[in-house]
């Protein structure tokens, strides 16, 4: 066999070339390939690689490449900061880069390393989601950003960069359902609305918990009547259940709305 490879066999009996090195102590698997010759070529550019921080970087990916882009990542982070992740990570003093394809780079705090060192993140129609006990979520829920959120009216970037995940970059504009700030006479208002065939105004609030609650209130109410309809409720954090009923009962809706409701 050429060197770094090893001939495999599928249980349909197809058999298969599996390529593999070892840097610093750590056997790395670099792929399964069609031929031996295949799987050699990715042990011998994986040997230049890790070999010549000069000429290979993660910038310099090949094209074509026979090594897979994340398994590349993988070789250059492990090369150049001596720790080994399985998924393409490269680290920063700071920070640390998430590579999901050669056009795609995402910058994130290095409080969720640990976290992205286990969770792969996969992207589609735009959606970047990690697999959770069979469950896709959104990267945003770890901001406390819901999954209904629209960039630029319920968070946004605070460097204009939609790559960037810092913490420090995410800001979080409106952060409970039907709620979104405005500013009227240079200060903050919260308008709640309710989508039923279109939005429904609930009212205006001086604070976004009391808009939340108004909220929760007016999906309640449309529910008691009779609207066919599931609404998802505003959890409040930190708000122990007298306080919110407190709330509950002092905040009032709009005469609109609760002429609507008599009509269900």
């Amino acid at each position: 066999m050429l060197p770094g490879t090893y001939l495999a066999v599928k249980k349909s009996g197809k058999v298969y070339y599996r390529a593999s090195i070892t840097y610093r102590g750590k056997h790395i698997s670099l792929g399964s390939f069609g031929t031996e010759e295949d799987a050699s070529q990715a042990y011998v550019l994986a040997s230049k690689a890790l070999a010549d921080p000069g000429t290979w970087q993660i910038e310099r990916y090949p094209h074509p490449c026979i090594l897979q882009f994340h398994k590349w990542v993988v070789l250059i982070n492990f090369r150049d900061n001596s720790i080994y992740f399985k998924t393409p990570i490269y680290l920063k003093k700071q920070y640390f880069l998430y590579y999901i394809d050669p056009d795609t780079c995402l910058k994130f705090s290095i409080d969720d390393l640990f976290y992205y060192s286990r969770h792969k993140i996969l992207k589609r129609g735009g959606h970047l989601f990690v697999t959770e006990y069979g469950m896709q979520v959104n990267i945003l829920s770890r901001y406390g950003i819901k999954s209904y959120a629209v960039a630029d009216r319920d968070y946004c970037f605070a460097n204009g960069d939609p790559t960037d995940f810092t913490y420090d970059n995410i800001r979080i504009i409106n952060r409970y359902y039907g709620v979104t700030k405005e500013i009227r006479n240079g200060k903050p208002l919260f308008t709640a609305k309710v989508h039923i065939n279109g939005n429904h105004l609930i009212g205006r609030y001086p604070s976004e918990v009391e808009a939340a609650i108004a909220y929760n209130k007016a999906t309640l109410l449309l529910k008691n009547k009779g609207l066919q309809k599931e609404f998802l409720q505003n959890y409040i954090e930190g708000m122990d259940a007298i306080t919110y009923a407190s709330a509950f009962q002092k905040i009032r809706i709009s005469k609109s709305l609760l002429t609507y409701a008599e009509t269900l």
